[in-house]
Parts: structure tokens; sequence; C-alpha cells
């Protein structure tokens, strides 16, 4: 008994400090989110979903891409688990050494490809990126690619730092790294932006970069990291990193395919069209961020070191633990997302963002928030298998999801798809006081079909990781996901009543009425989700009252 009120302790402490890492996390992505939402302002006043925006978002591509692939997800996943089971064992001439040989491998692997691209980026913008685009558009972007290409170099190595602090379980300066992104993105749109145009944009970009980098510094001198000037291709751990890495490197470079594809497709669609298709995506990936990468950053180290010991029960209730905390949150999130984005689109309603703009991107939005879920739920699943030291999976699940991605993007952009036009209009009849009555045809087309393939991808994921875990507490999975639905669709009809009363008291009051139509909304809806789900008996959100608490 008292071996297992022990375990019990250790359990609920762990919890706390995931709970209070997560919070910590969220709140800096938070503030982060919240300084983009000050540039979007701006941008939005300035370029609308215009030809200016579209050469900017289409220039981020390969630059993105890049980073994604050799200095995102695809090294912090391999890294973190080899470099923490160094640590744990206290080998900490070797991590270091580990540490130093990828800095400096990934940093050359970063310039080359780089100056590859700067070379290349006549032909990547007329033959793959944007097609559809006109000349005076396409020269646009090839200039700011090459802008945007200082910024892939150094967050080659800014990348390495963030899971080095995380691995430490330093969570804090790593998340302030994004902050210092968008705080140099915003300086460009301030004070480059009237000088040098759209242009202004891509040299923020750049900025944000170096202090994204130079944030991270301090928390390396703290953990006294030890660099060294070498290569280090003779090191079995690097190596035993880079095949790890592999796998996950072709399960994001078809996620980052996606997004070509779909760019590729947009820029045929009309000017506004790429613009909008990122404007939506930006706009899901602020829910998104705070809950499902939020939680999944702080999850891995946890989930790498039980797997470490061979911890299957502790992987398989902190995976479920984690999975149901997304659920209670992604879920009312997603569902208020489409309720209220229409009105808290118009707020971007000025100078060259107009209503025909706001109704481009809520549908866009709309379809991208269907899949909020299963985004959210794959930052953690994925992390599973990666934590195991299994890439391949990942990958094999990956190309499912793309397969049904490209075959649904090709379909749904089509103008003749009216079939699904008319089920979504059917509706908006039944319920006006949504404002569902938008195109599916299009680029909102293309946002459905990535939530499709995203959804196959978590649902394939996670039949296999319940029998490889021989469980994954599928149980209690069920009952939160089917309660947290119910207590979020009272939320949903909560919310459309207030908005047909609003609207038939006050149409048309202009920017203040919308902003207290949406907080009125979106106060008494997350009042009325918790008294929901309070009376549904929903043990989570007493867990996690508990947990969050101060002691």
């Amino acid at each position: 008994m008292a071996a297992e009120s022990k375990e019990q302790l250790s359990l609920r402490q762990r919890n706390r400090r995931i709970a209070r890492s997560t919070l910590t996390v969220m709140v800096a992505f938070a503030a982060a989110k919240l300084i983009s939402l000050v540039q979007t302002l701006i941008i939005a006043q300035v370029f609308g979903v215009g030809s200016d925006l579209d050469a900017y978002v289409a220039a981020n591509r390969i630059p993105e891409l890049i980073v994604i692939l050799i200095s995102g997800g695809a090294l912090t996943h391999a890294f973190i688990p080899i470099f923490s089971g160094l640590l744990a064992k206290g080998d900490l001439d070797a991590a270091w050494k580990l540490s130093s040989n990828l800095i400096n491998a990934i940093f050359s692997l970063a310039l080359l490809l780089s100056l590859a691209v700067f070379v290349l980026a006549p032909w990547l913008v007329s033959h793959v990126v944007a097609p559809g685009f006109d000349a005076a558009t396409a020269l646009t972007t090839v200039d700011m690619m090459r802008i945007l290409l200082l910024s892939t170099v150094i967050f080659a190595v800014s990348g390495i730092f963030s899971g080095i602090l995380n691995s430490h379980q330093h969570f804090l300066l790593p998340a302030l790294a994004p902050i210092m992104f968008d705080i140099g993105i915003l300086a460009g749109v301030l004070f480059l932006l009237p000088r040098f145009g759209v242009h202004g944009i891509a040299w923020g970009a750049v900025l944000g970069a170096a202090l994204h980098f130079s944030i991270q510094l301090p928390g390396l001198v703290r953990y006294r990291m030890r660099w060294r000037f070498e290569l280090g291709l003779s090191n079995p751990l690097l190596w035993r990193v880079i095949r790890l890495m592999l796998p996950r490197i072709g399960g994001l470079g078809v996620f980052s395919l996606n997004f070509l594809v779909m760019n590729n497709i947009a820029s045929r669609l009309g000017v506004g069209s790429v613009s909008a298709l990122d404007w939506g995506w930006r706009l899901m990936q602020i829910p998104q961020t705070l809950l499902g990468t939020a939680m999944g950053i702080v999850i891995f180290p946890t989930l790498a070191a039980l797997s470490e010991m061979d911890d299957l029960a502790g992987k398989r209730n902190a995976m479920s633990g984690a999975l149901r905390f997304i659920l209670i949150s992604s879920i009312p999130s997603a569902i208020g997302l489409i309720v209220l984005g229409r009105p808290l689109i118009s707020l971007l309603e000025r100078g060259a963002f107009d209503s025909s703009a706001s109704a481009l991107v809520y549908s866009t939005l709309s379809m991208f928030t269907l899949g909020l879920i299963v985004h959210s739920a794959l930052e953690v699943i994925a992390r599973s298998f990666y934590a195991d030291k299994d890439t391949l999976t990942p990958l094999f699940a990956a190309l499912g999801g793309a397969l049904i991605n490209f075959v649904a993007a090709f379909l749904l952009s089509d103008v003749r798809a009216i079939d699904a036009n008319a089920l979504l209009n059917s509706a908006a009849d039944a319920f006006p006081a949504l404002g569902l009555r938008r195109e599916i045809g299009n680029v909102s087309g293309l946002a459905l079909a990535n939530s499709l393939g995203v959804m196959f991808e978590v649902l394939a994921l996670l039949v296999i990781l319940r029998r490889r875990w021989q469980g994954i507490g599928e149980r209690q999975l069920s009952r939160t996901l089917a309660k947290t639905l119910a207590a979020s669709l009272v939320m949903a009809a909560v919310i459309a009543l207030i908005d047909m009363i609003w609207l038939a008291l006050a149409p048309g009051r202009g920017l203040s009425f919308t902003i207290m139509r949406l907080a009125l909304e979106g106060v008494v809806g997350l009042l009325v989700f918790l008294l929901v789900a309070i009376l549904l008996k929903m043990k989570e959100i007493s867990e996690l009252w508990a947990i969050i608490k101060p002691v």
C-alpha cells in the first residue's frame, strides 16, 4: 500500500510538472500569437489578399521547407530521445559532443541547400511553387525567397538549441523564441514596410530568426554547453540521429509537399487564393499551437524517458492523459471558431481587406478548423512513436494521408464541386445564425482536403499504437470525446441563440459592437461549456484544476 501510495504521489507530481510546463508554453505561445495578430492586422490593412501577399506566402514555402526538414521536427524528434538518454545516464561529455557535431553538420547542410535554392529560385517559383503567378508577382516572389534564405540558415542552428533545452526539461526560453521571431516580423511590418514594401516583411523575418537564436543562448550558458568545432562524422551517435531523422524527414517532406501542391493549385485559382489559404491556416494554427503543439513539446521528453525505462504503463497513461487534455480543449475551440469565425475575421476589414476577402478567408478557415482536433492530436500521437525511436510508422501513415490529400485537393478545388457545396448550404439554411453558407470549391476545398488527410493519418496511428501498447486508455478517451462533444454542441447552440438575438437588436453597429458581440458570446460559451461539463461529471475538469491550482 505504501509503495502504491508513493507511486501515485510520483504520478501526481509528474502530471503537475507536465501541466505547469504546458501552461508556461501555452502562455508564451499566446503572447507570440498576440504579437502575430497585431502584425496580421497591419498586413491585412495594407495588402488584403492581393498579389503582394501572395508573393510573400509563396516565397516562404521553400525556405520554410528546408527549416522543417533539417532543423525542425525531423531533427528534434530524432535528437531528443538520444540526447535525453545520455543526460539520464550522466554522460555529459558524449551529450555535448553529439550536440556540437549536430550543430556543425546541420549548419553546413542548411548553408549548401540555401545557396542552391538561391541560384534556382526563378525556376522553382515558375515551375514548382507558383506557376500561376504573372511575371511581376513571380519576380517579387524570387526576390523575397532569396532574402528569407538568410533566416533559414539561422533557424538551422536555433532549432537544435530548442531541442537541447527541452531535453533539460527547460521549456521557457524555447517557448519565448517564437515571440522574438514575431517581434522581428512586427518590427519589419512597422518600420520596414513603408520603405521596402512587402520586402520589409521578409527582412523582418530575418531579424526575427536572429532574435529566435539569441534568446536561447542564456539557457545554453546555464547548462554549460560545450561546443566543438568539428563535424564528428566518425561519431556513431551522430549517425544514429541521422538514421532516425531520415524517415521523419520523409514524413515532414510529405506534409510540406501537401502545401506545395495546394500552393500550386491555389496560384491558378485567381488573385488572393494563395493568401486566403495561408490566412485560413494561420488562424487555425492559433488554437492548434496553443493546445496541440504546447502539449506535444512538453510531453515528448517524458515519453522518451519512459520509453528508455521500458515503462509501458507509464507511457500509456502519459499519452492518454495528454490526448484527453487535447480533446477537452480542441473540440470546443474548433466548434467555437467555426461559429465565431465570421465576425472574428470581420475585425480585419479595413483598407485592402474588404468584406469579399473576409468571406474568402472564412470559407478556408472553416474547412481547416474541421481538422483542428486531429492536427492537435497528431502532435502527441506521432511523438509517442518517436519516443519509441520509431520514425518509420508515422512516415507510412503520412504517405496515406498525403494520398488522400492530393486526390481530394484536385477534386474539391474544382468549382464544379456542387454536391459538397449543396451539403454545406443545406446546413446553412437549417442554421442561418452559424453563417455556414460558403463556396466549398476553389481554395476552401484545398483546406478541407488537408483536414481529411490528417484525419486518416491520426486514425491509422491510433490503431497501430493501441495494438503495440496493449491499449491507449480508449474507454476513457471515448467517454471524454462523447462528453466534450455534447458540452461543445450545447455551447454552440447557446452562442447561436445569443448571436441571433444580438443581430436582431443591434445589426451593423460597427467595430466596437462586433468586439462586444465576440466577447459576450465567447465568455458565455465558455461558461456554458464548463457548466455542462460539470453536469456530465467530466472528471478531467476537476483533475486539471487539482493539478494546476496553487499548492
